[in-house]
Formats: structure tokens, sequence, C-alpha cells
């Protein structure tokens, strides 16, 4: 069991940083990378499962 709240952390600090770290780009900086503000929430989960 703790294992499992373990990793489900590990995912969740992934997920927020990635976000955190997305949403401080500019948005001609997410232009760049063909990213719009509403794409942060699926791409931090999709890498947080990885």
């Amino acid at each position: 069991m703790f294992e499992v709240l373990k990793t489900r952390y590990a995912s969740w600090k992934r997920y927020s940083r990635t976000v955190q770290e997305l949403e401080a780009l500019s948005s001609r900086d997410l232009a760049d990378l063909g990213i719009t503000r509403a794409d942060i929430p699926r791409l931090a989960r999709e890498a947080s499962r990885a």
C-alpha cells in the first residue's frame, strides 16, 4: 500500500511541476512549441504517467 501512495505522490509531483513550468512560458513560447494553454493539463497528465 505504501508503494502505491509513493507512486501516486511522485506522479502528482511530476504533473504539478509540468503544469507550473508550462504555465510560466509566454504565449509566444508555447505557440513556438505548438502548444495552447488549453493543452497544458492534458500534456501534464501524459508526462506524469511516463
